[in-house]
């Protein structure tokens, strides 16, 4: 069976990345998050105050460190799902919470980030045999890919399931209302900027999943990720 490139886009807490890693270990390939690429550099942004009192990031600033920033993805010691490593340190956790949520998407806005972290992502897809999912793989990483998905669901439905994986996390202090406001920031940060915004590539699947199972899901990927390498 011929290898293959997958890019899922869709908007944030949708469900891509639970999707595509389970295709991922469905099918033998390799998984990137690059969403938690943009998520490291923001958690490192934050650590260096690179982050304006107003929130928004020294442009300027984290241009000149990235060549300092270092993102791998390994598995733990313990096994299981690979963690995302920066400079060396297992940030898995941080990365995942609401603070950094509430600061990524104007982190990767900016064309410098961008640029850094899509040639990273290239570099990892460059043998094929990989599934990636972020706002821009279809369109900017990986245009020529062969499976496209763009996932959807709607912004309530988004919150909710973010909300659900915070406090399963322990993370108590957060309300639905945050995590409803969060979506909608990002939402509208991630369609309007100038540098890759998220939109559907014209030649990607949509995949609508307010009322679908996670079993549903994956069986829906897992056909068309046949149907693509069967073509």
């Amino acid at each position: 069976m011929k290898k293959i490139t997958v890019a899922i886009d869709g908007y944030s807490s949708s469900g891509k990345s639970t999707m595509a890693k389970a295709l991922a270990r469905a099918v033998g390939y390799a998984y990137i998050d690059s969403g938690a690429m943009y998520r490291a550099v923001t958690l490192y942004a934050m650590r260096h105050g690179l982050i304006n009192a107003d929130g928004r990031p020294d442009e300027a600033a984290l241009a000149a460190v990235l060549p300092g920033i270092h993102i791998d993805f390994r598995v733990p010691a313990g096994g299981g799902a690979s963690h995302t490593f920066l400079n060396g340190e297992d940030v898995e956790a941080q990365i995942r919470s609401l603070e950094v949520s509430s600061h990524v998407s104007p982190v990767a806005a900016l064309p410098e980030v961008r640029h850094a972290l899509t040639c990273l992502q290239r570099e990892y897809g460059k043998a094929k045999g990989i599934v990636m999912d972020g706002r821009d793989i279809g369109t900017t990483v990986f245009p020529d890919a062969e499976m496209k998905v763009f996932v959807d669901a709607t912004p309530e439905e988004r919150a909710r399931r973010r909300f659900r994986e915070l406090t399963e996390k322990g993370d108590s202090g957060v309300t639905y209302d945050q995590v409803l406001a969060n979506v909608l920031e990002r939402d509208e940060i991630d369609r309007t900027r100038k540098e890759s915004p998220l939109r559907q590539a014209d030649d990607a699947v949509v995949l609508c999943n307010d009322a679908m199972t996670a079993d549903e899901q994956d069986r829906w990927m897992l056909d068309l990720f046949h149907k693509r390498t069967a073509e």
